[in-house]
């Protein structure tokens, strides 16, 4: 059946193409639509206007079930919905085509615009205002539409290496169950004579085993009849990769820095994201230094900097951020990222050393809890914009706690599968911190 399905993928091209501008033509709505209206007042509601409605889609929606999508289906968000995908590719069609730099290709790409992307997104207040999430998300389309007229003639060079999410999404891809299968002695072997693929995101098709860079768009699918839609098991690319030598920092190879944007990013930054503005210890840190700059005299952090696009200032609506607001912001998220991402380091540090593995493979383990805690930030978008309405959803923090533990309980499970008890208790206690910072944010805040 799924093999069916993407031969059918394949050949209705396009369908996909069609879909493709689609989506594109909705992103321009609900990101491009909103900036060019008032703000909505204390009054508007989701269904009476449009910015509500856009907001409700696009952050209460869109972002968390794409996260789940890519966990379940692999990166088909990518290849078939994405619309910065689809504008970069269409852009390469009159590239200069000039080759792709060496220091455009540097693996740290993906974490350092991950980060710079959710902590700008925080100082501005992407997720209320539309002018902020224009700015973000429109600049980034504007800058894969650059890059697509630069480099790789109908390629996705943007989304191979500089895109703020194809890091993430290329490991929460590694549990998909769906992936493109290559039978490698199939596509070796004699075969009847097919057209050349156009692999947009420049993969090598004949070696590809990991999920993590395949956009699933199914052009490929068929090809030389060793490329297959398939199903597996959710673990089998975590248990299945090849151990790198523990000894060798190139032995951790392409792992180490997706292992960071893991650890440090998606279990340090994005969760000082989502809980900043919920937490009584930035209040008090805040209002501390805040007390320590008024007894100096030292007035100009607590002035306001009136620019929206550095820092939040709608004073009509009685919400801008002083100088003393970001850099606060910036402080908590940082020590975030540093104390759960630090700890989370440690605790695989030592259960590698333990096992005998390298940190970064054991990191691999964490994905699905890192998934569910993304998805779980997001989701509470959702019903915050919810309760706006009136909709009270008493269950979701309960159920928010069972879906985090249930995937700390699967990713300790890999880690023993991959390096026994050591690896386990490794595991257990990386989860330990995290989970009681959403404890934190869920039953004592």
């Amino acid at each position: 059946m799924s093999a069916r399905l993407g031969l059918a993928m394949r050949r209705h091209r396009g369908v996909i193409l069609g879909l493709q501008w689609a989506v594109v033509l909705f992103y321009a709505v609900v990101v491009v639509a909103p900036a060019l209206l008032p703000l909505p007042g204390e009054a508007d509601r989701i269904l009476n206007h449009l910015t509500r409605f856009a907001q409700f889609l696009f952050w209460g929606l869109w972002w968390p079930f794409v996260i789940l999508s890519v966990m379940t289906l692999g990166r088909i968000w990518c290849g078939v919905f994405c619309p910065e995908g689809a504008l970069t590719e269409f852009a390469s069609r009159w590239s200069l085509n000039r080759h792709i730099p060496a220091w455009l290709k540097w693996d740290g790409w993906p974490f350092v615009a991950f980060v710079a992307t959710t902590v700008f997104g925080q100082m501005v207040s992407v997720y209320e205002y539309p002018g902020p999430a224009l700015l973000i998300l429109g600049g980034s389309t504007v800058a894969a539409v650059a890059v697509g007229l630069l480099y790789g003639r109908n390629k996705r060079v943007w989304c191979r290496h500089l895109c703020p999410v194809s890091g993430v999404f290329g490991l929460l891809a590694k549990v998909a169950p769906l992936h493109f299968a290559v039978d490698r002695a199939v596509w070796d072997g004699p075969h009847v004579k097919s057209a050349p693929v156009n692999c947009a995101p420049l993969i090598d098709i004949r070696r590809m085993q990991s999920a993590s860079p395949c956009h699933m768009c199914g052009r490929c699918a068929g090809q030389r009849g060793a490329v297959t839609l398939a199903l597996r098991s959710p673990e089998a690319e975590i248990l299945g990769s090849s151990p790198a030598a523990p000894s060798s920092p190139a032995g951790e190879g392409g792992e180490l820095w997706p292992a960071r944007l893991l650890v440090f990013g998606m279990l340090g930054v994005a969760l000082g994201a989502f809980q900043w503005s919920a937490s009584p210890w930035f209040i008090a840190a805040k209002q501390a230094v805040a007390a320590w700059l008024i007894e100096r005299e030292w007035f100009g952090a607590l002035d306001t900097p009136g620019l929206w696009w550095l820092l939040t200032h709608y004073p009509e609506l009685n919400d801008t951020f002083t100088w003393l607001d970001g850099g606060m912001l910036l402080a908590y998220i940082g020590a975030t990222a540093l104390v759960v991402g630090g700890w989370i380091r440690l605790c695989l540090g030592l259960a590698g050393h333990a096992a005998k593995l390298p940190w970064t493979r054991l990191a691999m383990s964490l994905i699905p809890f890192a998934g569910a805690s993304v998805f779980v930030g997001l989701s509470l978008l959702t019903t915050g914009q919810l309760f706006g309405e009136g909709i009270v959803l008493a269950w979701a923090n309960p159920l928010r706690m069972v879906l985090l533990t249930a995937t700390a309980l699967w990713s300790i499970t890999l880690a023993w599968r991959l390096g026994r008890h050591p690896a386990a208790a490794g595991l257990a206690l990386a989860t330990a911190l995290p989970l009681g910072a959403w404890h934190q944010h869920f039953n004592v805040w």
